[in-house]
């Protein structure tokens, strides 16, 4: 066995993602990983992110393999947000939103009282160009932001969404039920406010806090959507044809105040820049695995051309204290 990665590799200024490279050609990932656990997870902790490169990965189940190895039993996805579909057990396409839109930095599930702690990525086939992932040390995040406007939200802050039809993912597919009874089961479980409005449209409101601690670090981090989903972190474009099909109050999605109210442009502004100041980012090769701390950094997407195929698994439930804010 060899040790964790201690190096970082070129692809990484700021060792984020910090590289791993096989301890010699042709090592088996597998025996490796059942041997470096603790040391993967040591360097996890440091560094927020380790990306494994030159491994021999046949295949999507040597991939879930490492996965259940490394770090533990693949989760199901849950309380969905974004479109994607399953490839293997618990294994899921990264996400099926189309090639020339950009996703912004976030924390997987950050929304719910659920998440994962690990994330793990395979690029199978990699894109003709772009398609990189900008990656952004949370913790750094967390210190760029001021405590002005910190304060803001004291409270927590509200995710509003509107399940139209034919716009997003249905209600049945963000729940995986059915019936309205099931919904309005799964909703209460899970702390989110739901109300069906007069035209069967569905909104649910959750309320939820802005910063949460590390389990395993101790350390308070900006954790959550609030960015993510406020309108104003689209394109222009997008926003102007959302803002001309829906009312203000009826957007798909919409982040706001603890007490319901908007969030003002220019505060969200902010925080997309603590984010995009932090941002690094590395281009994909067709094997790669990115593993990160789903607490401690934030992915996204840039668009991209040809066949971009990266499987995601999720793995290590944490659920959130529930003292506090609730919806």
């Amino acid at each position: 066995m060899t040790s964790a990665p201690t190096r970082p590799g070129p692809a990484e200024e700021r060792s984020l993602p910090l590289l791993v490279p096989p301890p010699q050609p042709g090592a088996d990932l597998i025996a490796w990983a059942s041997g470096a656990r603790r040391e993967l997870r040591a360097g996890l902790q440091r560094h927020g992110a380790l990306l494994l490169r030159g491994w021999e990965i046949p295949s999507v189940a040597v991939f879930e393999e490492f996965m259940r190895t490394a770090i533990g039993e693949p989760l199901a996805y849950e309380l969905r947000s974004s479109p994607r579909h399953a490839v293997a057990n618990n294994v899921y396409t990264s996400t099926d939103h189309p090639a020339d839109e950009e996703i912004f930095l976030h924390n997987e599930q950050s929304y719910g009282h659920v998440w994962p702690q690990c994330i793990a990525f395979h690029c199978v086939s990699e894109p003709a160009t772009g398609g990189a992932t900008p990656l952004a040390d949370l913790r750094a995040v967390t210190r760029r932001i001021d405590p002005e406007t910190a304060a803001l939200f004291a409270d927590g802050y509200q995710l509003v969404r509107h399940f139209h039809e034919g716009m997003g993912l249905s209600w049945q597919t963000a729940f995986g039920c059915e019936s309205r009874e099931e919904a309005e089961e799964i909703c209460a479980r899970h702390d989110i406010q739901c109300e069906w409005l007069d035209d069967g449209l569905l909104r649910t409101r959750q309320l939820r806090p802005v910063t949460t601690r590390h389990p395993a670090t101790g350390e308070e981090l900006w954790f959550n959507h609030l960015v993510f989903f406020h309108p104003t972190t689209l394109p222009p474009d997008v926003q102007e044809a959302l803002l001309s099909a829906f009312p203000a109050d009826q957007l798909p999605y919409d982040t706001r105040h603890a007490d319901g109210s908007p969030v003002a442009p220019d505060v969200v502004a902010r925080l997309r820049a603590a984010y995009e100041a932090e941002s690094v980012r590395f281009s994909w090769r067709r094997g790669d695995i990115l593993v990160i701390d789903n607490m401690l950094t934030s992915h996204a997407r840039e668009p991209y051309t040809g066949e971009r195929r990266i499987v995601v698994a999720m793995a290590e439930a944490v659920e959130r204290e529930r003292e506090g804010v609730r919806a």
